[in-house]
């Protein structure tokens, strides 16, 4: 039989007990709370132009590559290379999806070390992307044809753009001011604009082409123009865009820039390999829903699986937007080029 003295001393332990398991459980969802913060993800703001050259983005983040990384991508949606840069200059912006490589460039003419690439896209008449289009009725099956008529075009925005568009007219002997007008209009406005007439030809990109030519807004000239016109051979690879990084998110994050690389490296892995991954153009990018299993994309690679070829291709365009006075100055490009995630590159 329990004593009165027995039955105080287990109320007492009893007491101790729990609160001693209070204590224990209050550590125990601090230690939890902490350990959360740490493995907090890592945030990185990537501006990106929505046309299909953006689709790496999308793959990294919606097949969850970033989520493994334990990075937290933020998309800032913008119409162009130089918003992306402005970006990057004020450090509003880590990384750029799709980034012109001459405003890139230009831009580490002005800040060396602000704009470095881990990938690129290379783009010819094979792997499509810049074209010359043309109003309907109006003759001409190659750029050449323009020659002799005094046309209005609209180019895609940027001096990237703008520069070479200016290249391949002047490589067929047109004038600017005498042959033809160039004006820089946003890429969400080419379609209508076309459609209403106020352009007579145009410099546009993907998927802008492949919609005039199936709405009957404009047919292609000829696409892959710098390939032909700049770098002198149609299978040759422009290098007109890439996937860029922040030389700030380099040298104050290194490890998440490493984690970042190695996520786009997997989303350029599946682009070449699997098609269904084009799907993720429908709603993220200006892309009909119709057209994205047959739009054209450009070949999208790592820095590590560029040729020397290619490399030295990249030089040409950059050496000659220097020549024809865009950049104000040489540019090594194999400086702005990074290879980050050596594991997976290995």
């Amino acid at each position: 039989m329990m004593t009165t003295t027995s039955s105080a001393f287990l109320r007492r332990l009893t007491r101790r007990t729990l609160v001693l398991a209070g204590t224990a459980a209050i550590a125990l969802s601090a230690s939890l709370a902490l350990g959360s913060a740490a493995r907090a993800a890592d945030k990185v703001k990537v501006g990106v132009f929505p046309v299909s050259s953006a689709l790496p983005y999308f793959v990294a983040l919606e097949r969850g590559y970033f989520k493994e990384q334990n990075i937290d991508a933020e998309m800032v949606k913008l119409m162009g290379a130089p918003p992306i840069v402005q970006g990057m200059l004020t450090g509003d912006l880590d990384a750029g999806a799709n980034l012109v490589t001459v405003d890139g460039m230009n831009a580490d003419t002005k800040k060396d070390g602000l704009v470095y690439y881990m990938s690129l896209y290379g783009q010819n008449k094979f792997a499509q992307m810049e074209q010359f289009v043309a109003k309907p009725g109006l003759d001409a099956k190659t750029v050449k044809d323009f020659k002799g008529k005094t046309l209005k075009i609209m180019s895609a925005p940027g001096a990237g753009n703008m520069a070479m568009a200016r290249a391949v007219l002047g490589a067929v002997g047109m004038k600017e001011g005498t042959d033809y007008t160039l004006t820089e209009l946003a890429m969400n406005l080419h379609v209508d604009a076309m459609k209403a007439g106020t352009f007579d030809a145009g410099y546009t990109l993907e998927p802008n082409g492949t919609v005039m030519n199936k709405t009957g807004a404009a047919h292609t000239v000829e696409a892959g123009v710098v390939s032909k016109y700049i770098i002198g051979r149609e299978n040759a690879y422009a290098f007109m865009a890439g996937g860029a990084i922040t030389g700030k998110f380099m040298k104050e994050r290194p490890e998440v820039a490493r984690r970042f690389s190695a996520a786009w490296r997997k989303a350029l892995k599946d682009i070449e390999q699997d098609p269904t991954t084009r799907e993720l153009l429908k709603g993220n990018t200006f892309t009909p829903a119709d057209l994205v299993m047959t739009i054209p994309l450009p070949r999208m690679l790592m820095i590590d699986q560029l040729s020397a070829q290619d490399k030295k291709d990249f030089q040409k365009v950059i050496d000659f937007t220097t020549e024809s006075g865009v950049l104000k100055q040489k540019v090594d490009t194999a400086k702005y080029l990074v290879v980050l995630d050596k594991k997976a590159a290995s």
